[in-house]
C-alpha cells in the first residue's frame, strides 16, 4: 500500500468556523463534519492516487481558551502555564471529534499532533517534524494536523495556526494545491480600486495584497490567529516561495463543493491565491 511515487498532494483545511459554531463555546458542528467526512471520502475512492494531508482549525475550542489567557502572545506564569494546557486540550477534544467522524465515514486519517514536535522563535513556527507525514502518505493515510499550541524559545508558549503548519509542511512536502475551506465563498469586499469590483474576489496575489488588507480584519467569532487578514498574508508569502502553489479559498457550506474542488482544481470557485496574476476580473 502507498503513493509516493504518484498522484497529487493536496492540503486541506476545515475551518474553525465551518466545523464549529464560533460564538458558542466548544460547540461543534457534527453534521457538517460527517457531510464533509463523506465528501473526503468519495473524492478519494474516485481519485485513488490523491494524497491528502488535512487539516482543521480549533474554531469555538481551542480558540476560546487561547483568548481568554493571551496565549498567542506569549506564556509568563503559572496562570499562562495552565491556560496552555488548557488550549491544548480544548484542541484536541475538537481534534478526536473530527478524526472519529472522518474514521467512521472510510477516511484514514491518522492526527499527528503538531505541539509534540513544533518549535517557534517570537511567535514565528521554526521546526516541526515533517518525516512522519511524509511516511504516512506513502502508506496510503490521511495525516491530520491542526491548530496547536507550541513552545517558544522568546514567548515561552504560543499558538500555531493550521495554516501556518501547512506554510511549514508546504515548503518541505510541495503540494500543487493548498485548499482552505471556511464559512464564506472566499475573500469578500469592495476596495478603492475600481478593477478590484465587489462581492468575492477572485483572485489575490503577493503585488494585489497591499489593495485587499483593508478589507481583510476579523473573521467571525473569536479567532487568536488572525482571521481572514492573517490567512491571506501566511498564504500569500508562501506562494511568494513556491511560486508554482495555488492556494484556494472556499465555501465548505455549500454541499459537495470541498469534494468537487478535491477531484477537479480547475475549478473555479472562491478566491485563488497565486504568485502571479492568472486573471484580472473579480467577481
Amino acid at each position: 500500500m502507498g503513493r509516493s511515487d504518484q498522484g497529487e498532494l493536496v492540503f486541506l483545511k476545515l475551518g474553525g468556523s465551518l466545523i464549529t459554531d464560533k460564538t458558542q463555546p466548544e460547540s461543534a458542528r457534527i453534521t457538517v463534519i460527517r457531510r464533509l467526512a463523506r465528501e473526503l471520502a468519495e473524492a478519494l475512492r474516485s481519485r485513488p492516487s490523491l494524497r491528502l494531508v488535512l487539516g482543521h482549525g480549533s474554531g469555538s475550542f481551542g480558540h476560546v481558551a487561547g483568548e481568554r489567557f493571551g496565549i498567542r502572545h506569549g506564556v509568563t506564569d503559572e496562570e499562562g502555564w495552565w491556560g496552555f494546557a488548557l488550549t491544548a486540550a480544548a484542541a484536541q477534544r475538537l481534534n478526536r471529534l473530527v478524526s472519529d467522524i472522518m474514521l467512521s465515514e472510510g477516511v484514514a486519517a491518522w492526527t499527528l499532533q503538531p505541539s509534540a514536535s513544533a518549535s517557534c522563535n517570537d511567535g514565528q513556527l521554526v521546526y516541526m517534524d515533517h518525516h512522519p507525514i511524509s511516511r504516512s502518505l506513502e502508506m496510503g493515510l490521511v495525516p491530520l494536523v491542526y491548530g496547536d499550541v507550541a513552545l517558544d524559545e522568546v514567548r515561552g508558549g504560543t499558538i500555531v495556526s493550521t495554516e501556518e503548519v501547512f506554510a511549514w509542511l508546504a515548503l518541505r512536502l510541495k503540494p500543487s494545491r493548498i485548499v482552505l475551506a471556511g464559512d464564506v465563498q472566499g475573500v469578500q469586499g469592495v476596495t478603492s480600486n475600481q478593477a478590484m469590483g465587489a462581492g468575492t474576489i477572485a483572485e489575490i496575489t503577493p503585488q494585489t495584497l497591499p489593495d485587499v488588507m483593508s478589507l481583510l480584519g476579523g473573521s467571525h467569532g473569536t479567532d487568536v490567529t488572525g482571521g481572514m487578514l492573517g490567512k491571506v498574508q501566511t498564504m500569500c508569502a508562501l506562494v511568494e516561495k513556491l511560486p508554482e502553489l495555488q492556494v484556494r479559498i472556499i465555501s465548505g457550506q455549500t454541499a459537495g463543493m470541498v469534494g468537487n474542488v478535491l477531484v477537479d482544481g480547475s475549478l473555479d470557485v472562491g478566491t485563488a491565491i497565486r504568485a502571479h496574476s492568472f486573471q484580472m476580473s473579480h467577481r
